[in-house]
């Protein structure tokens, strides 16, 4: 089995409705994913599954070295990080940023009765430096922009060291400042050696940061196609992927589509 994924032949059925059809997906150790697809591709319930929140309907769901269903998901979740606007939401806006960031060590919102010792802290307060925003460790989370916001949730989903890293749509209401800073800090994520295999959804390729490794294109629930990035990212497919015509261009190690 993989290190990481290995989807064979899942499928998700929820109320009739097929959200995932028949997907085979492997993700390697030190592989950097981009998921990319329209609204209702099924990006978000691959990265449910990706991070054992539900079960397949159909097909075998292999995350790190385990296959859900026989195992137990509550000791499985720990080891994989994870930043959504889903989890945003859930924080409370009176917390203080060191501690939305620390309490991800007991996979809590909001500090209750936990205990954390000058390790925690410590640890908590490299990450926030690491993705420009130690500054804001005393700060509440209700008063941050929405792109300190996002630095503090990747923050806090490193915190507990994990294999697995995911990314729901990380750039999502930023202006052009604010995506253009967050997508050069998972730049630097990508091409750390030390960091854990990522997985990041997204619409639009202008948000792929460089050191990314490979792209998943869904549509409908399908995948149309997956591989390196070099080679699977192309006009034809990614014309598939959102059904209209394109012009795909690269500029270094970025990437812009438009209409054509």
């Amino acid at each position: 089995m993989s290190d990481v994924l290995e989807f064979a032949g899942v499928s998700v059925i929820r109320g009739g409705t097929t959200l995932l059809r028949e997907v085979n997906w492997e993700v390697e150790e030190g592989e950097r994913w981009v998921v990319l697809g329209p609204n209702g591709a099924g990006k978000t319930t691959l990265l449910q599954l990706a991070a054992a929140r539900i079960h397949p309907t159909r097909g075998v769901a292999g995350v790190l070295g385990e296959v859900l269903g026989a195992v137990d998901v509550f000791e499985l979740r720990p080891r994989i990080g994870m930043a959504s606007a889903a989890i945003a939401e859930r924080i409370p806006g009176s917390e203080k940023v060191r501690d939305v960031v620390m309490t991800a060590s007991y996979a809590v919102v909001g500090r209750w009765r936990e205990r954390y010792d000058a390790m925690d802290e410590s640890r908590a307060q490299e990450l926030l430096t690491a993705l420009g925003a130690g500054h804001l460790a005393d700060r509440t989370f209700g008063t941050l922009s929405e792109g300190e916001r996002k630095r503090v949730q990747i923050a806090r989903a490193l915190m507990t060291d994990p294999e697995l890293m995911l990314l729901d749509e990380p750039a999502a209401g930023l202006d052009l400042g604010g995506r253009e800073d967050l997508v050069s800090r998972l730049g630097e994520l990508a091409l750390d050696l030390d960091a854990p295999a990522l997985v990041m959804v997204t619409h639009h390729v202008e948000e792929i940061p460089a050191g990314f490794t490979d792209v998943l294109l869904l549509r409908e629930g399908s995948v149309v196609a997956a591989g390196p990035l070099e080679i699977t990212l192309t006009t034809a497919n990614l014309e598939r992927t959102f059904g209209l015509p394109l012009e795909l261009e690269r500029h270094g190690q970025r990437w812009s589509a438009r209409a054509r």
